[in-house]
């Protein structure tokens, strides 16, 4: 057993897997950074996820586009965290029950409609996933190739979002006011800037990067919809986004050791390992407990944190 761990082949595999499956974490944790730095926390990630997932399948399933799949997960991504930007910004509710209750209704809604759209199968409709690309010359590297540059096109486009929203966020306008609202969003809005349209359009990005994650899922990593498919994922993002310091380059690493963690246990349960298989599914999550527990209370949280704003309140 232990030889056939400890062998390079394994290695690249048990790599390879860990950026595969740091994606579908990493992708709505980026969202989630524009989300939290405007101040608003989003735990409905899971539910949007989940809708984004079925989105993107029932897309690709009916058009035989899997463009077309996902751009339409990103699209009911936005449109579900609506219901979060309502809540959170106008309403005013509070942002913890409003993120869980957002779960559940995408939990129990995208279950409801695959069955209202496929019926009751034995087997799950299927469709042919995103093939991997192998970059040229840069996948024949030893190692690294199989490891980095041998993904499908939404991996490689994770990564590309990941630089372009470090950009937007530190270098932009837009990035500025979005911390601005998060810090001290009295002083924000006195500068004119319009706090409320500022955390809907935060809240709403991070609704279509959780969508596109649901997607990667559905038609980037598996080949058909599953109940529950998100498995915890949208709950480790925001995990993740509380490891990284709402830093969009940190977030890679911390998706990354979360991803780490699933590729490690499905391959030691195929090997047979006499670990207790419960135990091995466990294991990003009980990750995830000792990540917060560690880092949460050194972080630094935007001032504004949670708390609604109200213009008439000073």
């Amino acid at each position: 057993m232990l030889e056939q761990i400890l062998t390079t082949g394994f290695l690249v595999s048990l790599l390879a897997g860990a950026v595969r499956m740091s994606v579908p974490i990493l992708l709505p944790a980026i969202g989630e950074i524009f989300t939290q730095r405007a101040g608003i926390l989003n735990l409905g990630l899971e539910g949007i996820m989940l809708m984004g997932a079925l989105g993107g399948f029932v897309g690709a399933f009916f058009t035989g586009s899997l463009w077309i799949g996902v751009a339409l997960a990103v699209v009911v991504g936005m449109l579900f965290s609506v219901i979060m930007a309502v809540l959170s910004v106008t309403i005013r509710a509070d942002q913890v029950i409003a993120g869980v209750a957002l779960t559940i209704l995408g939990t129990g809604l995208s279950t409801f409609l695959f069955r209202v759209i496929f019926g009751i199968q034995k087997l799950p409709p299927a469709i042919e996933p995103f093939e991997a690309i192998s970059i040229p010359v840069l996948s024949n590297i030893p190692i690294l190739g199989p490891v980095l540059f041998q993904h499908n096109i939404l991996v490689y486009l994770t990564f590309i979002l990941v630089v372009l929203s470090a950009i937007v966020l530190k270098r932009t306008t837009f990035g500025l006011k979005v911390r601005a609202v998060g810090e001290h969003p009295q002083a924000a809005d006195s500068k004119g800037i319009n706090v409320y349209l500022i955390r809907y359009i935060c809240v709403v990005i991070g609704g279509a990067f959780a969508g596109l994650g649901g997607a990667f899922l559905s038609i980037g990593y598996m080949n058909t919809f599953l109940d529950q498919m998100s498995a915890g994922r949208g709950f480790i993002a925001v995990a993740v986004v509380i490891f990284a310091r709402w830093n969009p380059y940190r977030a890679v690493g911390g998706a990354f050791v979360f991803g780490l963690a699933s590729a490690l246990q499905l391959r030691l349960q195929a090997l047979g390992v006499p670990i207790p298989h419960q135990f091995l599914l466990a294991l990003p999550y009980v990750l995830t407990i000792l990540v917060l527990i560690s880092v949460s209370k050194k972080a630094d949280f935007p001032s504004a944190f949670t708390l609604p704003y109200n213009r008439g309140e000073r």
